[in-house]
């Protein structure tokens, strides 16, 4: 094999490698983001239930009770 034949070669293999790689990695984030969303979904889920449940059990729904700033300087 000629030296050109060996480059080539070599080429075609890092090429193929560097692929492989890029896919795993694509792979690995396309996993974290299905994780997230299920993890989103599960969290949403939970509170639609919880807020179906409040309202056919006639309870109001929880009130932010919001305090005003007070002045410390009295």
């Amino acid at each position: 094999m000629s030296l050109d034949q060996d480059q080539q070669r070599a080429e075609k293999r890092f090429k193929q490698e560097e692929r492989a790689r890029d896919g795993r990695k694509a792979m690995t984030e396309y996993e974290t983001q299905a994780r997230a969303t299920r993890a989103k979904t599960e969290r949403l889920r939970a509170l639609r239930l919880a807020k179906e449940a409040q309202v056919q059990t006639g309870e109001p729904p929880a009130k932010l009770i919001k305090r005003r700033a007070t002045s410390r300087n009295k």
